[in-house]
């Protein structure tokens, strides 16, 4: 008998409008799945655009209320950035890895090494005066509750992985990478399993969240494709535990700095 096929179902979820500080996200994807005819199924895995989660937490921060500090004038003119965002970032930040024109890479706090401790200025509205979006404080937290909040509105608690799109050191572009995960093991250990010729895995880790993050990000698109919410269905079962704090890379084991 021959086996049965293996697919996954990836999709947009309509209907998610533009989201303001104090918006109960969960309620809103509620509504926008409901009214799409999609209603969640046990082992289903939601894909949520880091700005929306930003912007419900109240992320949002006007330039005009930031006062640079002496480091951040220092350093804004070795980066071609207004001292303002640059003291934005290094209030998110616990260490600068890198600096050039154009580029500040800093490791934040939640560990993540990235650029510009991920403010981003895109897709915000602007009319009111220059903006910047913070991450969320603590992503992992975010997802949990949105997590919680769909399963006493719906019955079911999926899987939630927040994604923002980061750059990689040893790559060119940008890449849908997980940065709050609740529901699944961001990172799945496969050492100890056999391969098809029955020899053991010795390093194999797979980071299984940032996989379902880049999936998402497919359908989300970095533009005006307002897709912040993308329904993922089909994934094996698995333990529910994990966290993306689980995927940075402890400083002892990076061999980039």
């Amino acid at each position: 008998m021959a086996e049965a096929a293996r697919e996954l179902l990836i999709r947009a979820v309509p209907g998610v409008p533009l989201i303001a500080a104090g918006d109960d996200l969960a309620g809103i994807i509620a509504d926008a799945l409901d009214g799409a005819g999609l209603a969640l199924r046990t082992g289903d895995v939601l894909v949520i655009a880091q700005k929306i989660v930003s912007k419900a937490e109240g992320r949002l921060v006007r330039l005009a209320e930031v006062r640079p500090s002496a480091e951040a004038i220092e350093l804004a003119p070795k980066v071609d950035k207004d001292p303002r965002l640059v003291e934005l970032i290094l209030s998110e930040t616990v260490e600068v890895v890198r600096t050039r024109p154009g580029a500040l890479i800093v490791r934040d706090k939640r560990g993540l090494v990235l650029a510009n401790a991920g403010i981003d200025q895109s897709n915000v509205d602007h009319q009111d005066g220059e903006v910047a979006l913070l991450l969320p404080v603590d992503p992992d937290a975010s997802a949990q509750r949105i997590a919680e909040g769909l399963a006493e509105l719906t019955g079911i608690e999926p899987a939630v992985v927040i994604v923002d799109s980061l750059g990689r050191a040893w790559r060119m572009g940008t890449v849908g990478t997980a940065i709050g995960v609740h529901g699944l093991p961001a990172l799945l250990d496969l050492r100890g399993q056999a391969d098809l010729h029955g020899r053991s895995l010795q390093t194999s880790e797979l980071g299984l969240a940032d996989e379902i993050a880049a999936a998402g990000s497919l359908l989300m698109g970095q533009a005006d494709e307002a897709c912040p919410v993308v329904l993922m269905r089909g994934l094996p079962a698995m333990a529910r535990g994990g966290a993306a704090r689980d995927l940075v890379r402890p400083a002892h084991m990076d061999l980039f700095r």
